[in-house]
């Protein structure tokens, strides 16, 4: 048997044997038990009362990890058992969630388009962080993309009257030449009692980045990563207390992670590297410029307003926001399938760019009775997404290697797309006795999808090089669809700090509508494209893929600096329908193929009085697809790994230790493409002075060769050379920090 299934195996035995030990002590109570957390059912709720999986991540635990040298995607794939591992770059592509879509929200907002650019941990920096809060498993709560689970992003709040200041200072590095990643970020609050504000703003720098071979990595020409990345993100947030009984609050973001001009990855002169497939010709090299580079530009506004005991002494809650993002790719050689008989194409690099608009409204009313609570509510939000594609000048960027590169001009790559979406809800829950609370509720949404009539991106490029002048425009359109979202649970409470619970919920994927649409079967003919058939929206709609989940879950958390804290879900997940676009024949079908995910997640953590902590989470997940063969493992594309990590650590008042090691799974698929395996090191801790708190770290503290898991799936896209898309891991690297609070 495959050794790392052996210690999974072994892990979870202890796991549980650990848990059925501890529950024969009547003493034991929980730490966290009472903690208010929103992500659950919209309206504040004790996880004691949550019938599902629920990880909060403070920001002492966040911040120790980030100071000590991780980003964020790696910080939450280390620290939430049923999120898949996340690599260096900045992609987040498929690290799914129990093997299915994640809604990511800030402050109750979506992170999350129809046009998934996967994007939406490239959105924060983690010193505005104040918590994060996670719902495991499909939710019927908030709708569309969370048929995997919900991560929901508390950004800090004010909460002196006085001045108050925080300042932060940090490095990162190798120790390689043009290898040193800097950080600095300040903030300022103050108030009184009616009105307070705070000013958050954090700015990072960096430069190359180096395997533990001593090369530098090569630079993600497709998703892009984070090498000569530059951003700065600006938070501020106002609370006003308007009555006894009203609360308004104001967030302002804005945030910008833009790669500088420096180096970028050289195919050699003529692309001499990439035609013959020579990696020894591909190299990250200086002297790099191109019109448009890998960014992410973002502004959100988000007011929320809460009164109590109105309405027969109801809660509500109402929000409105607004979000605006630009996203662009670095250069990279365009996706154009091989053109037609009598065209001949240069080979030419492109970029792809996107930006969307999302404006929305939120309302929510809680009202609670001796035994009985109703929680209902609205949602209601437009989003609009425009995308194009910069071309560049051939010959500039193959005399370069692809280092310089200036635009010659833009075609559209996507539909303009257009997505109105209504929402409404109702949860209730009974406490039936005090060990027994019964929850029930039903979502139903309702979208509406408009496109622009839209020119085949293939056909622009080829007018674009001089192959016919004109063409005709695949025909856009509207439909509607609706989904109808159901759940049911039942929680019971064996102590006051054990509890176990059995539910049922359904969630639901949105197909990307600019990517399924837009596609025609053209001729040209007197230098004008004809379309022959293609894709049309008001003929075949898009539909809602229903995701149906049952968990047995149980959780307990200790009630002083000692003890155990365990939570862990047997889950089942399936899909009865799957959307297939053939681009062949330019149709679209919604196949009877079902899709399955199955499996155990879980944490355990025991402190000793001493200071000493031993603890670790794992998660064991099948994914299959259903085929005239039987059950199959699902495709490397969109499926990762079982995966778990272990730790160790010493804490006291005035400092703390953490050795902690990452363990991903082998996994090969239905066509027998793999993703190999990795376990990573990783050595953090913290000193408290009289003034300020030094953070240090050591990532990858053995120094492992490895492809990260977006490297291998990266070869399987995009092909040969392997070198120009096997995105690697760091080596080790070296994390120092200072942070203090005046």
């Amino acid at each position: 048997m495959n050794k790392q299934y052996v210690l999974s195996i072994s892990l979870l035995a202890s796991f549980v044997t650990s848990i059925s030990a501890q529950t024969k002590k009547d003493t034991v109570n929980t730490q966290n038990i009472n903690e208010i957390v929103m992500v659950s059912s919209r309206s504040p709720k004790q996880i004691s009362d949550i019938p599902g999986t629920v990880w909060v991540i403070s920001k002492e635990e966040l911040q120790m990890q980030i100071k000590g040298g991780s980003g964020l995607k790696e910080v939450l794939g280390n620290m939430i058992p049923g999120f898949d591992f996340g690599n260096q770059g900045r992609t987040n592509f498929a690290q799914n969630m129990r093997g299915r879509n994640v809604l990511v929200m800030i402050n109750g907002v979506s992170l999350n388009s129809t046009r998934a650019s996967s994007r939406q941990f490239d959105s924060i920096d983690p010193f505005n962080i104040e918590k994060i809060e996670v719902l495991s498993g499909a939710s019927s709560i908030y709708g569309g993309d969370s048929t995997g689970g919900i991560i929901n992003i508390i950004t800090k709040k004010p909460t002196s009257n006085a001045l108050a200041f925080e300042t932060l200072v940090g490095l990162k590095t190798g120790f390689h030449k043009d290898d040193l990643d800097k950080r600095i970020a300040q903030s300022i609050q103050g108030g009184n009692d009616a009105i307070k504000f705070r000013l958050g703003a954090a700015f990072t720098q960096n430069e190359g980045a180096f395997d533990p071979s001593g090369n530098q990595i090569i630079t993600d020409v497709k998703q892009a990563d984070f090498q000569y990345n530059r951003s700065i993100d600006l938070l501020g947030s106002m609370t006003a207390k308007i009555a006894s009984n009203q609360d308004l609050s104001l967030d302002l973001q804005y945030y910008n992670a833009k790669v500088r001009n420096k180096k970028w990855l050289s195919f050699g002169q003529n692309f001499a590297g990439f035609t013959t497939k020579n990696p020894d010709l591909i190299n990250v090299m200086g002297g790099a410029d191109s019109d448009v580079v890998p960014r992410t530009e973002r502004f959100m506004a988000n007011i929320q307003y809460s009164i109590r005991n109105i309405l027969g002494n109801q809660n509500a809650i109402l929000q409105a926001y607004g979000r605006k993002e630009n996203i662009d790719f670095g250069a990279s050689f365009a996706e154009v399938p091989k053109p037609p008989a009598g065209i001949t194409l240069p080979i030419f690099l492109s970029s792809a760019r996107g930006n969307t608009d999302i404006y929305g409204v939120k309302a929510v009313l809680n009202k609670k009775w001796k035994s009985f609570s109703f929680t209902y509510g609205m949602d209601s939000d437009v989003e609009k997404f425009k995308g194009d594609q910069a071309l560049f000048n051939p010959e500039i960027s193959s005399a370069s290697g692809g280092l310089i590169n200036k635009t010659d001009g833009f075609v559209g790559r996507y539909p303009n797309t257009k997505i109105f979406t209504l929402s409404g809800f109702m949860q209730a829950e009974w406490n039936i006795t005090n060990k027994f609370i019964l929850s029930g509720g039903i979502r139903q949404q309702f979208i509406n999808i408009k496109l622009d009539d839209f020119v085949g991106f293939k056909e622009q490029v080829y007018m674009h090089f001089g192959y016919g002048n004109s063409a005709d425009a695949v025909k856009g359109g509207k439909n509607n669809y609706d989904v109808t979202l159901l759940n049911a649970s039942l929680l019971y409470k064996i102590t006051p700090t054990w509890q176990t619970w059995l539910g049922f919920s359904q969630g639901f994927a949105v197909p990307d509508a600019a990517k399924t649409y837009g596609f025609g079967k053209y001729e040209l003919a007197n230098n004008h494209w004809n379309l022959l058939n293609s894709i049309n929206i008001a003929e075949q709609p898009l539909s809602g893929i229903k995701t149906n989940q049952l968990e047995l879950g149980f959780r307990n958390n200790r009630s002083s600096e000692t003890g155990i804290s365990a939570q862990g879900s047997f889950f089942y997940s399936l899909s009865d329908k799957t959307l297939k676009i053939d681009n062949v024949a330019f149709t679209i079908s919604l196949l009877d193929q079902k899709l399955r995910n199955y499996g155990f997640e879980g944490a355990l953590t025991y402190r000793f009085s001493k200071g000493l902590e031993l603890g670790g989470n794992i998660l064991l997940v099948k994914s299959e697809t259903d085929t005239n063969e039987g059950w199959k493992n699902q495709s490397v594309y969109t499926t990762n790994p079982s995966k778990f990590t272990v730790f160790t650590g010493w804490n006291t008042n005035r400092f703390s230790l953490k050795l902690q090691m990452q363990n991903a799974m082998n996994y090969t698929d239905l066509a027998d493409m793999k993703i190999s395996g990795y376990a990573l090191f990783d050595f953090i801790g913290d000193v408290k002075l009289n003034k300020g708190t030094i953070n240090f770290g050591v990532q990858n503290l053995f120094n492992k060769q490895y492809t990260t898991i977006w490297g291998q799936r990266s070869v399987f896209f995009y092909g040969e050379p392997q070198k120009a898309y096997a995105y690697q891991g760091r080596g080790t690297t070296f994390s120092i920090g200072y942070t203090i609070n005046y």
